[in-house]
C-alpha cells in the first residue's frame, strides 16, 4: 500500500515568488523610509527565523517611501485603500494579514482564496492584463518576482507598483511579509504572521530532529524539479527530508530520466492524491515508486511563498516523515503497515490535500493538479522558445 498523506485545511491565504528577475538589480533588497522614526530592532534585511521582525504599527505611518527589487523608489502618501495583486502569493499574504477587504484585483491562481472570486481577475493568457489592472483603479499594485515583465507597462500607465525579489528561503518570505505589512500599514499583523511561521518551522525541525531524513524529490512534470536556492527546497529541509536535486542543481532544472534514476529518491512530494506520477517512468523505477512512498502536499501552499504556505507545508511534510518512519519500524517488527484506525493513506477525513472546500486550488482554469504536473513546469533556464513561452504563463502558479 502506498504511504500518502493529505492536508485538509481551510484555504485562507495566497502569496507569490519564484522566477528570474529580468531587468532588476540582482540581489536588491527593499528599503524604506518614513516621516516617523523606525521602531527599535526593525531592519529591512533578511529576518532570521529565530528573530521575528520587531516593527509595529507605531512605526507604520504614512507617507512611506520604499525601494523595490527594480531599484525604483515608490511613495505612498496614505494607506492604500485599493490594492491589486498580479500573482497569488501577495494575495495570500494580504488575506493572512486580514487585509483582503482592500484587495480589488487578483490573478486567476489566487481565486482559491475565500472571497477572491468576487474580485476582478486581472490575468491575461500569460502574466497580467494591463487593461484589467488599470480598470481596478488601484492605489497600489503588488508584483511578485515572476511578473517582472508586467511592471514597466503598468508604471507607464501611472500606477504605483512594488516589485518583489525572488524568495528562496523562509527568511526571504518573512522579509516579504514585513514589507507588505509596511506598505499597507499592517505591521503588527505581519509580525504575528512571521512569528507563527517561525514557530511552525521550529516545531517541524524539532519533530524530525531524531529521525532518519529520507531522500526526497518534488517533480514539477516534464523532468523539471525543485532544487537548491528555492523556497520549496527550504520547506523540504525544514520538513525533515533531504532534497536529492539540491546537491548539484539550483533553481528549477530539467533533469533527464537517467539523472532522476541516479538520484533515486525514497520519497516523492506530489500535489495530486492519486500520485499518478509514481506510475510513470522514471519515477516508477525509483525507490519511492517501487515502494509507493509519497506525501500529498497542498499545491497552493507548497508553490506560493507566504507564511501560511510555510506553516502548512512544513507541518504536513514533517508529520508525514515521522509517520513513514514509524510505519517502517512497525513493518520491521512484523506489524501491519496499515494504521490501527483503518484510515486511508490520504488522511483521516479523506481529503485530497487541495483545501477542505474541495477546490482544486489552481483558480478558474479548471485544472486539478493531477499527477503529471507538467502544466506547472516553471521552465527556468530553458532556451527553446516554445518552452520559454510555456514557462512564462505557468510560473505565475508559483508566485
Amino acid at each position: 500500500m502506498r504511504n500518502s498523506f493529505a492536508i485538509a485545511m481551510a484555504v485562507l491565504v495566497t502569496t507569490a515568488l519564484l522566477g528570474g528577475v529580468a531587468g532588476t538589480a540582482a540581489g536588491a533588497q527593499p528599503t524604506m523610509s518614513t516621516d516617523r522614526p523606525a521602531a527599535a530592532g526593525t531592519t529591512a534585511g533578511a529576518v532570521e527565523t529565530a528573530d521575528v521582525p520587531a516593527q509595529t504599527d507605531d512605526a507604520c505611518g504614512f507617507p512611506v517611501e520604499m525601494t523595490d527589487a527594480t531599484g525604483t523608489t515608490i511613495t505612498l502618501n496614505e494607506s492604500p485603500d485599493r490594492i491589486t495583486t498580479i500573482n497569488p502569493s501577495a494575495a495570500q499574504t494580504l488575506w493572512e494579514l486580514g487585509e483582503q477587504d482592500r484587495v480589488v484585483g487578483v490573478s486567476r491562481f489566487a481565486l482559491y482564496l475565500d472571497g477572491a472570486g468576487e474580485r476582478a481577475n486581472v490575468s491575461a493568457e500569460f502574466g497580467a492584463s494591463v487593461e484589467r489592472v488599470v480598470d481596478t483603479e488601484p492605489d497600489l499594485v503588488l508584483a511578485p518576482n515572476s511578473s517582472s515583465a508586467d511592471v514597466e507597462p503598468l508604471r507607464e500607465q501611472g500606477l504605483t507598483v512594488y516589485h518583489f525579489p525572488a524568495a528562496t528561503s523562509v527568511d526571504d518570505i518573512a522579509e516579504k511579509t514585513e514589507v507588505i505589512g509596511r506598505l499597507v500599514g499592517a505591521c503588527d499583523a505581519a509580525s504575528e504572521a512571521n512569528e507563527e511561521m517561525c514557530d511552525a518551522v521550529d516545531a517541524a525541525e524539532e519533530r524530525t530532529a531524531d529521525i532518519d531524513r529520507p531522500a526526497a524529490l518534488y517533480p514539477l512534470g516534464g523532468g523539471y524539479v525543485a532544487a537548491n536556492d528555492t523556497f520549496i527546497n527550504a520547506i523540504m529541509n525544514a520538513g525533515g527530508v533531504d532534497n536529492v536535486a539540491a546537491a548539484e542543481h539550483t533553481g528549477y532544472p530539467q533533469l533527464s530520466d537517467e539523472v532522476i534514476l541516479e538520484t533515486n529518491p525514497e520519497l516523492i512530494l506530489v500535489t495530486d492524491s492519486e500520485a499518478a506520477i509514481l506510475d510513470q517512468e522514471p519515477y516508477a523505477s525509483t525507490t519511492a515508486g517501487t515502494e509507493g512512498n509519497y506525501v500529498v502536499m497542498n499545491r497552493n501552499y507548497l508553490n506560493q511563498p507566504a507564511p501560511r504556505s510555510v506553516i502548512v507545508s512544513t507541518t504536513t511534510l514533517s508529520e508525514a516523515v515521522v509517520e513513514i518512519q514509524a510505519d517502517a519500524e512497525g513493518s520491521t517488527d512484523g506489524s501491519s503497515d496499515d494504521a490501527e484506525d483503518g484510515s486511508s493513506s490520504d488522511g483521516e477525513d479523506g481529503s485530497t490535500g487541495d483545501g477542505e472546500d474541495g477546490s482544486a486550488g489552481d483558480g478558474e482554469d479548471g485544472s486539478t493538479g493531477d499527477g503529471d504536473t507538467g502544466a506547472e513546469s516553471p521552465g527556468f533556464g530553458v532556451v527553446a522558445a516554445a518552452l520559454a513561452l510555456l514557462a512564462t504563463g505557468l510560473l505565475a502558479r508559483r508566485e
